[in-house]
This record gives C-alpha cells, sequence and structure tokens, in this order.
C-alpha cells in the first residue's frame, strides 16, 4: 500500500497544484547565501556540532557542513541554522 499512496500522492501534487513538501513530507530548505538556513518539516536533531548538523528526515537524513554553527531558533519541526555553510547533503537509509 505504501508505493499506492506515493503515487497517489504525487499525482495529487502534479493535477491539484499542491505543495509537495507538504503532501510529501519532504523538507523545505531555505538558504541565505552562506550564512543562514532555514529547514522546516524535518524529524528531529540527530546530532549538533560546530561544524555539523544531522537531521532526520521522514525518510534518511539531511547532513549541513560548515564551521561556526550557532542554533538560532528550534521548534518541534523547524530549525534555523547560523555560520559559514559549506554544503548541505541528503542520505537515504541504505
Amino acid at each position: 500500500m505504501g508505493k499506492w499512496r506515493q503515487q497517489v500522492t504525487k499525482w495529487m501534487v502534479e493535477k491539484l497544484d499542491l505543495p509537495a513538501d507538504a503532501m510529501m513530507d519532504l523538507p523545505r530548505i531555505t538558504m541565505i547565501g552562506q550564512l543562514h538556513i532555514y529547514i522546516e518539516n524535518h524529524r528531529g536533531v540527530i546530532s549538533f556540532s560546530n561544524e555539523q548538523l544531522m537531521l532526520r528526515l521522514k525518510t534518511g537524513s539531511l547532513v549541513i557542513k560548515g564551521r561556526d554553527f550557532v542554533i538560532k531558533t528550534i521548534l518541534p519541526e523547524e530549525i534555523l541554522l547560523e555560520g559559514a555553510i559549506d554544503g548541505v547533503y541528503y542520505e537515504t537509509p541504505s
């Protein structure tokens, strides 16, 4: 049933012009240069350090790498990170 549900959701997003991030539980990532990154629709913090933030997603994880990281805002499904961002990576489970 999981694959069928995913196909129906994808069809609804395309045909009804619904936001994919909300309908498919995808993260919404807003970056301002290399200084700020705002992530919505995550499932929690896996790890945080001065040089890396790892967030749990519905499927896999999101890794932000850089330096001088500071979490400015953290809410149950939203986070605002400041620092020198070098890369954003999506990791799928193996």
